[in-house]
C-alpha cells in the first residue's frame, strides 16, 4: 500500500486534515498526518531544536518504505530536508508552497506582524474564501507561531538550504499557487531549479494553502504521473 505523509505548516493540522482525508478517500492510500512536536499543545523535546532535526526525527520514526512526503509551507522545508537525507524510506517529497529558502529579491513574508485580513490577503487568491481564524488569548505570538520560530529562526529560512538542495537524489514535486504572496513563484522556480529531480507545477487562482482553497486541483497535481 503506497503510504503518503502529510507535513502542515505554521497554521497546524488542522490546515491539512480536510486534504488528508481526501487524499485517502480518492486513492486508497495509508496516510499519515502527525502534529509537529511543539505544535497544537504537545511538547517539542530539547533535541529537536532546527528543522534538520526534525527532518531526521520523521525519517527515524517512518515504518515503511518508498513513503511520498507531502509538506505545505514549513512543513514544505521539512519534506525538502527528509528528500536531502534520502534512503530506502524516502521515495519522492512534494513541495506546496514551501519556505526555508533564500530567494534576491523575494523575502519571505512577515505573517507573525499581519493582521487577519491582511494574511487572508497575502495567503489567499480569494481572500474572502479564508477561514476566520481562531480567536487569540493574551497577547503576543500564538504557541504554533512560537514553536515555528523555535525550529525556524527569526528569517524562515536556510542560507544553506538552496545550495544544498542540489544533492537530492528522488523525485521532487513543486507546486504552487499562482496568487501566492507569502513565498512567491520565484521561490518555486529556484526550488524546482536546484534540485535534478524536480519538476514544477503551478496552480492557477490559487495562493499559499492550495489544499484548502483549491484541494481537487492540489489532489490532481499531486497524483499527475
Amino acid at each position: 500500500m503506497e503510504t503518503f505523509l502529510l507535513l502542515h505548516g505554521g497554521g497546524g493540522r488542522r490546515t491539512m486534515a480536510g486534504f488528508a482525508d481526501l487524499l485517502a478517500g480518492r486513492t486508497g492510500a495509508r496516510v499519515l498526518l502527525p502534529t509537529h512536536p511543539g505544535f497544537g499543545g504537545t511538547e517539542r523535546p530539547e533535541s529537536l531544536r532546527t528543522v534538520r532535526d526534525l527532518a531526521r526525527f520523521y525519517v527515524d520514526g517512518l515504518d515503511a518504505e518508498n513513503v511520498t512526503v507531502v509538506g505545505n509551507s514549513f512543513g514544505g522545508w521539512v519534506a525538502a530536508e527528509m528528500a536531502l537525507l534520502g534512503g530506502p524510506t524516502i521515495g519522492a517529497a512534494v513541495l506546496v508552497d514551501a519556505v526555508g529558502i533564500e530567494v534576491p529579491g523575494h523575502p519571505v513574508a512577515d505573517v507573525g506582524a499581519m493582521t487577519p485580513a491582511e494574511l487572508a490577503a497575502h495567503a489567499w487568491h480569494d481572500p474572502s474564501r479564508a477561514p476566520v481564524p481562531p480567536a487569540a488569548g493574551g497577547t503576543g505570538p500564538s504557541p504554533d507561531l512560537q514553536a515555528l520560530a523555535a525550529y525556524t529562526g527569526p528569517g524562515m529560512s536556510d542560507p544553506t538550504l538552496l545550495e544544498r538542495l542540489r544533492a537530492v537524489d528522488v523525485p521532487v514535486h513543486v507546486i504552487w499557487g499562482a496568487s501566492d504572496r507569502v513565498v512567491d513563484v520565484a521561490h518555486a522556480q529556484a526550488f524546482a531549479t536546484a534540485i535534478p529531480k524536480a519538476r514544477l507545477t503551478v496552480l492557477p487562482a490559487s495562493g499559499h494553502l492550495p489544499q484548502l482553497e483549491t484541494p481537487e486541483a492540489l489532489l490532481s497535481a499531486l497524483l499527475d504521473g
